[in-house]
Formats: structure tokens, sequence, C-alpha cells
């Protein structure tokens, strides 16, 4: 179907001029994604899932625009809020990219470092929006009644409804739709981004109420445990995904917390001697001790499993979608000639696009910090395009939220692991090669999926694509530039450090390790706890898990440095608490490399999981989500799990009301999807994610304050500690809950009202 088709005309004629590509709009763009990217990133290490900042970042910049038109300013025009929208949503995707596959590197023996962040998230970003730009023509215009693209679609009615008096003049009548509501969607998102905020500040920063009441089980239950983290974002993850995915995810942490654990509790207790992997004695470990030792290897077993799983239930999928793309993309030369003048078919020229590309490939294989060789960065052009194209196509059929992107990354990096243990390359020194190449085209999928997006809603709006791919190269290096910072500041502010002499005594590393050895001094909360500078360490024990010391000039084991992504020790010696990060997806990305390329891991605990998988697909359940609910803390599970009860709750009234006004089942999980209760729960992990972030970097910064802060509500607040604590936590937790359900449920009500209304 070609743009000009009597078929569809978008809401912008042709014709028409309207301010599109301004400072304004691409700054406000870029500033919005580098906000929505922190929190997604803050998400994604929490439990490995993000949610789309399409929809949020189109809202906001309506009302923040608005705000300046009533102080004095000009407003923008709906294409400006199109080129807006564009350049912020690139942070989300950037984000679950570098989140699930950079931090990797601290599980398997290397230091996390800003700059080689930074270089996988731009290239890969950047590759990821180009190889894209060549799909536009055949995906998005001629294939307009077939692929639908969900959340760009969403997005575009987004627009419309905030469509500024000079756009709606400018726009077709026939085709311009009046949709009311946009005031209600501004202050529902920005509520709950308040509220989210707020309680997060409250909860985590001033240590008002206990952020997860736990009940620890006597017999017959020894060592089982409930606990729920009540956050805002955990809640509004919930609310989104909804109840089928947050209910699976929670039964995988009943398993772990209800079952696995009182097994090996009951088991093991009366053991003299540790159990490995474990090093202490089983009797005096708590659950989420047990869970470190024994469970995390289990999981990870599981995601494993599930993600395989689910990749190969997704290959007909996947080659049907890429042979369709690739013959797709073989008439893009055709269409193009035949766009004309029309400025809404004028896309970045194929020159510039194919030189962008081979700037990138030349940085990628040359950059130090990637460790990159030129059967690497072949593998990184073929996969990156070939998983681009798929992407692309399948967020159309599916939406960004099924699209299978960790299946993806697993392929890549099954294929280039398997591809270096065929040439010899095994062992440590090409586990940052392989994950290079899986982080880059991990994040060049993800990006392409979410350029497929925007390009739809531009589209539909009567936007100039040549322009959305400028505003998403921006904003996508805007964001990539941020992120490698952020993920260092929020990783060193949970970062432990443990006396040797206390877990390890009189371990020495071994002469030739301290030759090259880089210096390093202690990081985080605990940097003043010892000012002097030591040699760094990297070692891994016997059963493949990587330890990093800091050892003096002798060689002696000093401190162990617990990072707060994917550590365990989560005390200082203090006694206050600091954030921690536990990144399934991102242990998963390194089971694989170690998995293949050098076999040494605590295989037992890993088959387990993996047979834990196989029984759940075997009864028609979807095991990769129950998998993320094995890996990580019931707590966060179960906040997820609350949220989803509350989807459940308004869905219910949707439902009825849909079928009482004749709608599909589509329509109505489509009005479900774009309900103000999508938009209050993001508000709710955005307002929670930012403060989250900064409460975690303030754990660095303001040690003795936080401390002080800890002990004081400790010895005074009822809510905080003591008999009745877990109970009173709740209360808080109850109220935003209920303010979640009551907002979307009343704001449904009053968009149908309006619908109904002539």
């Amino acid at each position: 179907m070609s743009q000009n088709s009597p078929a569809f005309t978008p809401y912008i004629p042709a014709t028409t001029r309207l301010r599109e590509f301004t400072a304004r709009s691409v700054i406000v763009g870029s500033l919005l994604g580098i906000v929505f990217g922190a929190s997604s990133l803050y998400l994604a290490l929490k439990v490995g899932l993000t949610v789309s900042a399409s929809i949020p970042v189109a809202v906001i910049s309506v009302t923040l625009f608005r705000l300046w038109a009533r102080m004095g300013g000009r407003d923008a025009t709906i294409l400006e809020h199109n080129i807006a929208q564009t350049a912020g949503s690139a942070g989300e995707s950037l984000a679950f990219g570098a989140a699930v596959t950079m931090p990797a590197i601290l599980v398997l023996g290397f230091d996390l470092e800003a700059g080689r962040v930074l270089l996988v998230a731009v290239l890969g970003g950047l590759l990821g929006i180009l190889l894209m730009i060549p799909l536009r023509r055949p995906l998005i215009v001629q294939q307009h009644g077939e692929l639908k693209y969900p959340e760009g679609t969403a997005c575009a009615e987004v627009l419309k409804a905030g469509a500024n008096d000079e756009s709606r003049a400018a726009a077709d009548p026939a085709y311009a739709r009046e949709v009311a509501g946009a005031g209600l969607q501004a202050r529902t998102i920005f509520g709950g981004f308040a509220l989210g905020l707020l309680y997060k500040l409250g909860n985590s920063a001033l240590k008002l109420w206990k952020e997860a009441p736990e009940k620890v089980f006597g017999a017959p239950l020894k060592g089982g445990s409930v606990s729920c983290e009540i956050s805002p974002e955990m809640l509004g993850v919930g609310y989104i995904i909804g109840p089928r995915i947050a209910g699976v995810m929670a039964a995988g942490g009943v398993l772990s917390y209800l079952v696995l654990i009182p097994l090996i509790q009951y088991f093991g207790g009366g053991l003299a001697g540790p159990l490995a992997p474990g090093k202490k004695l089983i009797s005096e470990l708590s659950p989420n001790g047990i869970r470190g030792a024994y469970l995390l290897y289990i999981g990870a077993g599981a995601v494993a499993a599930g993600g395989l799983v689910s990749l190969l239930r997704s290959m007909p999928t996947l080659w049907r979608t890429l042979r369709a793309g690739l013959a797709d993309l073989a008439g893009a030369r055709e269409a193009g000639a035949a766009g004309g003048h029309d400025r809404r078919d004028r896309d970045l020229s194929l020159r510039w696009v194919a030189g962008g590309v081979f700037v990138l490939m030349t940085a990628i294989t040359l950059a130090p910090a990637l460790r990159m060789n030129l059967l690497g960065a072949a593998l990184i052009l073929v996969l990156g395009f070939l998983f681009v194209t798929v992407s692309s196509r399948l967020t159309g059929e599916v939406g960004s939220s099924s699209n299978p992107i960790s299946g993806m990354t697993i392929a890549t990096l099954l294929l280039t692991c398997l591809t270096f243990v065929a040439v010899g390359w095994t062992g440590p020194a090409h586990y940052v090669t392989a994950l290079s190449v899986g982080g880059i085209v991990c994040i060049a999928c993800s990006n392409g999926g979410t350029t497929s997006q925007d390009l739809k809603t531009g589209f539909l709006v009567g936007g100039t694509p040549r322009y959305q791919q400028l505003a998403i190269l921006i904003g996508a290096f805007a964001s990539a530039v941020v992120m490698g910072w952020v993920l260092l500041a929020m990783n060193n502010a949970g970062t432990v450090h443990v006396r040797a002499t206390d877990i390890a005594p009189g371990l020495v590393a071994p002469a030739h390790v301290l030759a090259d050895a880089p210096r390093a001094r202690l990081v985080g909360p605990m940097a003043d706890a010892d000012a002097a500078e030591y040699r760094v360490w990297h070692q891994t024990d016997p059963n493949g898990v990587a330890r990093k010391w800091l050892v003096d000039d002798a060689g002696k084991a000093v401190w162990l440095v617990d990072p707060a992504i994917t550590g365990t020790e989560a005390k200082l010696p203090s006694g206050a608490t600091v954030t921690k990060y536990d990144a399934p997806k991102t242990v998963l990305v390194s089971y694989i490399i170690k998995g293949v390329l050098d076999r040494k891991l605590p295989w037992d605990l890993v088959f387990i999981g993996v047979m834990i998988a196989l029984v759940l697909e075997l009864s028609g359940i979807p095991s990769l989500a129950f998998a993320v609910g094995v890996y990580l803390p019931i707590s966060t599970s179960l906040g997820i799990f609350v949220g989803g009860c509350v989807r459940w709750w308004v869905d219910r009234a949707t439902h009825a009301r849909g079928r009482a006004e004749g709608l599909s089942p589509s329509e109505i999980a489509a009005e479900s999807d774009r309900s103000p209760g999508v938009l209050m729960a993001s508000g709710y992990i955005a307002g929670g994610s930012i403060a989250g972030i900064g409460v975690a970097i303030s754990q660095g910064v303001l040690t003795r304050f936080n401390e002080a802060v800890e002990a004081w509500m400790t010895a005074h607040n009822p809510f905080f500690e003591g008999p009745l604590s877990d109970a009173l936590s709740l209360l808080p937790f109850v109220a935003l809950v209920v303010l979640l359900g009551l907002a979307a449920k009343s704001a449904t009500k009053s968009a149908a009202t309006q619908k109904a209304s002539p």
C-alpha cells in the first residue's frame, strides 16, 4: 500500500507545512529519553523487564509545551510532539539492551567500565536505527493494513488527542478526529509520577516504613519465607504486564521460597560442613542466604532453558518474518523511486545510511575496549542486519512488549560462542569479545523495533520520516552517552567491601597476577573505611564463580568487592542497607558465555533449573516468566503480582463495558492497553525508578546521613522497626494500590461517558 493511496490519509496532509524538526522538540525529547532511559535501566536491573516509554513521553511532551504556551510561549504542533516522542523513545530500548548485557562483565570476572558501556550503547543504538531505515517503506507504508504496530498506533492516538488548534486546523477535516481527554491523560501520568516519587523517597530515603515486609516460617516450612517489595515501580510493572504473566512470575517465587529453600534447609540443615558451592553451613543461612548460595544457579538454569525454549518456539515466526522482511527490502528501491516529492516519504539517503554503517563498523573493529576482531565485527553486521529485520517486522505483528529481544540475544551469543569454539577461541580472553557482539546486536535489534514503532506513529500523523530518523539518532546518542555513567554510579553506590579475614583468611594471589594488576581504591559507601590503594585480582574459583579482590603489594587479599549488580552483601558494617540489583537476564548472558567457552559452572544446580523449566513447558505454562520468578526474590515477584491483581480488577469493568458496546475482543484489549490506568502505572514506574536511582547514588555520597537516618528510624519508628512494623508498612502501600485502581476505573468511566456523548 502506498502512502498516497486513497485507502489511507494521514492526519496532517502532505501539502501542509507545520513546525516539525525544531531545536526545542529535539531537546525536550532527548532529555525525556534520558530520564526514561535511566528509569528503564533501573527496572531492567531489578526485574529484567522494561515498559515502552513512547506514550508517557508523548503525554509529557504535550503537557510541557501546553504549560509553555500558558506562560506566553508558542505551543507545539502535533509534528513537533511527534519529533519529541521519537527522540525520547530511544532511551528505553537502549537501557534494556545495556542492562541485559553489559553488567555481565562483572560475573565474567572483569571490571564494569563506563567507556565500554558507552561504546556498546552508542554503536548498537545507532546501528539499529540505520539498519531499520531501508525497511520503512516496505514494512510501514506498503503493509499499513497488515502490520499494526500497536504501540506506535496508540501513540499516534495520544498525539491526536493532544493536538493544538493550529494542528487541528491544518488537518484534513475528513480525517481529523477530535479525541477528548488529553488533559486527563496528562494529570494521570503526572499524578502517578509525583506519587511514585514521593512514596519512594519516603520509603527508601527517609525510612518511614519498611521496603519489603517479611514473614519467616518455622517447621514444617523451616527456612521458607514470604515478603513483598511494596514499591510503586513494582506495582506499576505488574499492572502493565497484566495478571497472567504477573501470576506466573509469582508462582516461580513461591516455588523458590516455599518449596526449594525449605527442602534445602530440611536436607542440608544437619550437615557438619558447608555444601558446595556454598561457603557457610546451611543451618546458619537465612532464606536469602540460601538463595544466594544455591537458588541463583537453579534460577539461572531455568531462565536459560526458558529463553531457549522461547527462542525455539519463535523460530518459525522468526524465519517467516526474516524471509518476508528480506523480500520486502528487495523492493525498497522501487518504492523509493515512486515516492516523488511527498515530504512524508522522504528518508535519509541510502548513501548516508551505508556510510554511517561503515563508520560504525570501523569504530566497532578498532575500539580497544571492545576487544573486537574481524570475525566478531562480521558477526555483528550479519546478525545485526538479520535480527533488526526480524525485530522491525515482528514489532509490527505482535508489538514491542511481545518482541523476543531476549531470544535474539541468546541466539546471537550462542552462535558467537559456538563460532569462537570452532576456531579455538575459548576461555576468559574472549569473554569480552563475545559479550560485545551480543550487547551491540541486542541493542541494535531492540532499537530497530522501537524505531519502527516511532515511524509508524509518524506515518499515521503525517510526519516527515527523515526528520524522525534524525531525531531518534540524536536521542539515542544523548541517552547512550549518559547510560554508562548512570550504570557505573548505580553499581558503585551499592558496592560493599568485605574483609578477607572474615571469609578467606590467608588467601594470597598468585605472583604472576601482581605484575600487571591495575590499582584501585574502595568505592561507594565504604570509600572512607580505607584510603589505601590496592592491586586488583579477579579470581575464578573451581565452581566458575568470579570474585574481585583487593590485595596488597605482597599479594595478600584484604577486601572482597561485592558489586551492587548481581552482588549478595546488602549490609554495611554499620548495619545500614544498600541497594542491590539481581539482574536475572544479565546473569543468563554471562552463564551462556561461560558455559560455552569454558564450561565452568555448578552444572548440577543449573540442570535442576533446566528441568524445572521443561516441566513447566510440558504443563503448558510459559516457562520464561516462571523462571524469572524462580530467580528473583519472592518480594519482587509478589510486588509485581499485586499490580497484576489491580489490572485484573480494572479489566473486568473494561471488558464488561466493551461487550455491552459491541466491541471485539481485540478492540477491548487495545482499549485496556491504552487506558488511563496504564498511564498512571507508567507514572508510578518513572517516579519510583528515578527516586530509586537517586537514593541508590546517594548511598555512596551521603553515607553518614543515610546511616544516621536508618539508625534513628530503627530506634524510634514503629513503621520501620518493631513487632508491628511489617503490618504497619502495608498501610501506605494499600493506599497506593487503591489510588491506582480508583484512578484507572474512574478515568475509564469518564472516557466512556465522553465517547458516548454527541
